[in-house]
């Protein structure tokens, strides 16, 4: 198959690389910027592909559809992971406005694109409304990868962007040295959280569980790799969320997916005090006083 991959960031490359090491697969890749790239093509022949993994920051979806997309009746596996936070809409409503739901895939599962990068090997699930799809995008994934699929696409969406929240909340209790029973409390509760919030969307517990759900939490929340993750050490240094977005150098995710969390909460009265008190210290709220809050809620 022939696979185009856009958006050549960390992620993108990471999964460009991946999809490239399975000899049966052609693959390409395109980005806003050019970048020298072996197979880097033009916007219009990756477009021409049958086969799209998208792998564009969440915020930026809608508009680089509206601007950019030609409809070719290609399949999509979308890449990201996020809410989006002017509409609170999940990815797939996003991508759902441009092409159907049986054309829509979603990777979710624990996968550090610099590990992604240098082969090492991991498991991964394609979740999708359409399992044909979600096996023909698991079968072309290399040997270095366990694929696997399955249906729930809200629950695997949720519980990609939740991570991002509970991986800063990880980082503040990892960078005020707060220990490792509470990193494990944090991370657990965290889990709870997360399966709460999409169950109130339809989404099925057992999702949570799976590698999608406590696979990425649990790897995402408890590691530098993790930019979300170092986004919460920050924070915990007392630094200003504008410096440590310039000392990142990279988009994450879960910054404004904390934001959309809140909005849709205080919209649908769901309770989630962890990612409420993530939003009040991007806010600026002392992360000491968030833990003491935290453990008095």
């Amino acid at each position: 198959m022939k696979i185009a991959i856009i958006g050549a960031g960390k992620w993108g490359q990471a999964l460009y690389h991946a999809y490239s090491q399975n000899s049966e697969n052609e693959v390409v890749i395109n980005s806003r910027t050019v970048k020298e790239i072996e197979n880097f093509v033009s916007l219009n022949e990756a477009l021409s592909c049958q086969y799209l993994v998208m792998a564009i920051p969440a915020q930026a979806v809608r508009g680089w559809m509206e601007a950019n997309f030609q409809d070719r009746g290609q399949n999509i596996l979308v890449a990201a992971k996020g809410i989006e936070i002017a509409t609170g809409s999940f990815l797939n409503e996003v991508y759902g406005s441009f092409v159907s739901a049986n054309r829509l895939a979603f990777i979710s599962g624990p996968s550090f694109a610099t590990e992604v990068q240098k082969s090492l090997p991991t498991a991964l699930k394609i979740s999708s409304v359409n399992l044909s799809l979600a096996e023909i995008y698991a079968n072309a994934l290399p040997s270095f990868i366990k694929g696997y699929v399955a249906s729930d696409v809200v629950g695997a969406e949720v519980a990609g962007a939740y991570k991002n929240v509970i991986a800063i909340a990880g980082g503040v209790c990892d960078g005020l040295n707060l220990g490792n029973n509470a990193r494990a409390a944090l991370i657990s509760r965290g889990l709870v959280e997360m399966t709460r919030f999409g169950e109130h969307f339809g989404a099925k517990a057992e999702t949570f569980l799976s590698l999608g759900g406590a696979g990425d939490l649990f790897l995402t929340a408890s590691s530098k790799l993790s930019r979300n993750y170092r986004v919460g050490l920050g924070l915990s240094e007392g630094k200003s969320l504008e410096l440590i977005m310039q000392e990142l150098g990279e988009v994450a995710e879960g910054i404004p997916t904390t934001k959309a969390l809140h909005n849709i909460a205080k919209k649908e009265n769901i309770y989630l005090p962890i990612a409420n008190e993530v939003y009040k210290m991007l806010e600026g709220k002392d992360p000491l006083l968030s833990v003491q809050d935290l453990l008095n809620a």
